[in-house]
């Protein structure tokens, strides 16, 4: 599996401190396609990830955007290390430039980082089956990982999404490794 390319009139580049307001809106508006399928609480639909958690992935090289070619931002995606796996904390994509490539070329992105940093895998958590989740990852090389593979920090992530309300039967880790690219 090859690494995506931004398609044409996207690049991915690093993010900057003033664009948190706007990747804050992003973010909102990529948690409403969950409105109606009951995987979310009501309450959490207008959720995003807090301002200072996106200035820290800002100031670690940990966040990376996607914008058009006019400067107009599309999407972005938050990584972090833990034990030595880069763990893709957020990727939300405004719905406006959803399904045509953003959201896998901010993935082949994040490959590129975990390579940048010497690393062998990128994981995340996701729902199983919504297609721009579960189905969305595996199409980009992603694979389920068994519960006995989970390591002890995923069954703590696993751990608060399930005191934040979330079913965690309808969720799953799932890794890739960068010799899949």
């Amino acid at each position: 599996m090859s690494i995506r390319r931004p398609p044409a009139g996207y690049v991915i580049t690093g993010a900057a401190r003033e664009e948190v307001p706007a990747l804050i809106a992003i973010d909102v508006a990529a948690g409403r396609v969950f409105e109606g399928t009951g995987l979310l609480p009501e309450a959490q639909l207008g959720d995003h990830v807090p301002a200072r958690v996106l200035e820290a992935a800002i100031g670690a090289a940990h966040l990376h955007v996607a914008r058009t070619a006019k400067g107009a931002l599309a999407g972005f995606a938050m990584t972090s290390v833990r034990e030595g796996w880069l763990y893709l904390d957020q990727i939300s994509v405004d719905p406006a430039h959803g399904r045509g490539g953003v959201g896998s070329a901010l993935i082949g992105r994040v490959m590129l980082e975990a390579k940048d940093r010497g690393l062998k895998r990128v994981t995340l958590s996701t729902f199983r089956d919504p297609p721009w989740n579960g189905p969305f990852y595996r199409r980009n090389g992603f694979r389920e990982l068994p519960r006995k593979k989970m390591e002890k920090w995923m069954i703590e992530i696993e751990s608060v999404q399930d005191d934040l309300g979330l079913n965690v039967r309808d969720r799953c880790f799932m890794a890739r490794r960068l010799g899949w690219l």
